[in-house]
C-alpha cells in the first residue's frame, strides 16, 4: 500500500482528469487514451476507500428512506 500523500496526489489528478473530461489527447504525434468517466469513478471511489483506511477510518455510505401518509 503506497503512503497517504501519495494517494491523495493519485486522487487529485485523477479528479484533474476526470473534471477535464478528455477521453484523448494528441500531442506530437502521440496518442493518450484515458480512462472512461465511470472506470474513472471506480479509481476515485477505490482511492477513497484507500485513504480513509490509511487515516483510521471508515467510509459508511447509508440510505434511509422515510415515509410518511400526511394524516
Amino acid at each position: 500500500m503506497a503512503d497517504l500523500a501519495t494517494l491523495k496526489l493519485r486522487r487529485e489528478a485523477l479528479t484533474l482528469q476526470r473534471a477535464a473530461g478528455v477521453a484523448r489527447v494528441s500531442y506530437d504525434g502521440k496518442t493518450v487514451d484515458y480512462r472512461s468517466v465511470a472506470e474513472i469513478d471506480r479509481a476515485i471511489e477505490a482511492l477513497d476507500r484507500e485513504i480513509a483506511a490509511a487515516e483510521g477510518r471508515r467510509i459508511v455510505r447509508q440510505v434511509r428512506v422515510t415515509t410518511a401518509k400526511g394524516l
